[in-house]
């Protein structure tokens, strides 16, 4: 693996306010693909973006030894053009996710045009085998479930069941991955539905859509409990909720039960991503001010980093040495939201960051999932080994 170059400093604000220099590493960039997720397991490290950017290069890439984009998990799944069959191909990928049985899912929203109808076929859940680079299994998201203007988003799992969330029509989609059935949840409700008086500001101006409105996205950030008995998701522009994985699961309880579970969370900004570490830290980046934060279990919410080279950091995730992987596609700065015209300042980059030690709960509960002592136990160590250190507590933010 090639040596990273290390970026300038950023701003790392503590409790006693002093300035310090955190080790913001500049692992890749590009002039021709624009990244908005990544997934990195070991030394492969995999990228990819959506189609509506203008992004050039593949929908999903491992990246070389140099950096250079390879088409994963071949040129043929990259190569879908107008016209072409959908469910082979990906269409327009937004979202990558590891899963802990050796699996890449790539989510597919079905629709190369930002706001557009998915094309049959297309909105898919693909599942790559990383040991042997191959696909695996394609769950189709038929009409009832990729509805026209939706935009399917992101996914987590738990156990046997996936949660996707829908950007474009409000709602939670769940899989049993077991059975292969499939609904959606939630639908219309205010948790799953973007709110005029939460604009999504970036550099001080609202982001506009291509219709000359404030730009609104429904269920976007989502992420599962360590415990997997909770999950927390929100619009774009926040708040965030929460419900009990159990009443998602049960595809016999009925819509309007599963809505009066849903209880409020956390009162987030607008966020261009999210990641979620194994003793329930919740990492984001807040779209305003350019920074990455941390909300910790108790609900305070810390500055991790503030730097301009944030500048809409999207879906970020924390690797097995707990270091936080941020790609910042300027997704703001498309042609979409600009007449066509692009203001992306080139080149793509993506950067990673050794994340400051986390407390272990003392007593933690439900050994289900993620959630296991010696894994929050072992991230610190990882962290501590890859030249993290402890630093004075992050000041406590104010959210908007």
């Amino acid at each position: 693996m090639r040596k990273p170059c290390i970026a300038a400093a950023g701003i790392l604000l503590s409790v006693s306010g002093a300035a310090t220099a955190p080790a913001l590493t500049l692992f890749a960039q590009s002039r021709s693909m624009i990244w908005n997720a990544v997934a990195v397991e070991r030394e492969n490290v995999y990228v990819a973006g959506p189609r509506w950017t203008g992004s050039k290069g593949p929908s999903v890439a491992r990246l070389d030894a140099s950096g250079r984009p390879i088409p994963y998990p071949n040129i043929v799944w990259n190569a879908w053009r107008e016209g072409a069959d959908t469910t082979k191909a990906f269409v327009d990928v937004n979202a990558l996710r590891l899963d802990d049985k050796g699996s890449l899912w790539t989510v597919d929203t079905g629709s190369p045009r930002f706001g557009g109808n998915p094309l049959p076929g297309g909105a898919k859940l693909v599942q790559i085998d990383i040991a042997t680079g191959t696909v695996t299994r394609v769950i189709a998201f038929g009409p009832e479930i990729a509805l026209p203007g939706s935009y399917v988003d992101d996914v987590r799992f738990h156990d046997d069941f996936a949660y996707l969330t829908d950007a474009g029509r409000p709602g939670i989609i769940v899989i049993n991955l077991a059975t292969g059935a499939m609904r959606r949840v939630l639908e219309n409700i205010p948790s799953t539905t973007a709110r005029d008086d939460r604009p999504i500001v970036v550099d001080g101006s609202i982001l506009m859509g291509p219709d000359g409105k404030p730009l609104r996205v429904h269920t976007d950030p989502l992420e599962v409990s360590p415990d997997g008995e909770w999950l927390y998701f929100g619009t774009l522009e926040g708040p965030w909720s929460r419900i009990a994985t159990r009443w998602l699961d049960n595809f016999t309880a009925p819509p309007q039960t599963i809505r009066k579970k849903v209880e409020p969370w956390a009162d987030l900004p607008p966020v261009g991503g999210t990641a979620m570490d194994s003793n329930g830290d919740l990492y984001f980046s807040d779209l305003a001010t350019n920074s990455l934060k941390r909300r910790s279990p108790d609900g305070q919410v810390s500055i991790i980093l503030q730097d301009p080279r944030l500048h809409w950091a999207d879906a970020p995730m924390i690797d097995a040495q707990h270091r936080i992987w941020l790609p910042v596609p300027q997704l703001d700065r498309v042609p979409s939201f600009h007449g066509g015209k692009s203001h992306v300042q080139w080149p793509i980059a993506l950067y990673r960051l050794v994340l400051p030690s986390s407390k272990c709960p003392s007593s933690p509960k439900g050994f289900s999932g993620q959630w296991r002592a010696f894994q929050c136990q072992g991230a610190i160590s990882r962290s501590m080994s890859a030249g993290g250190s402890t630093p004075a507590s992050p000041t406590s933010a104010s959210r908007r």
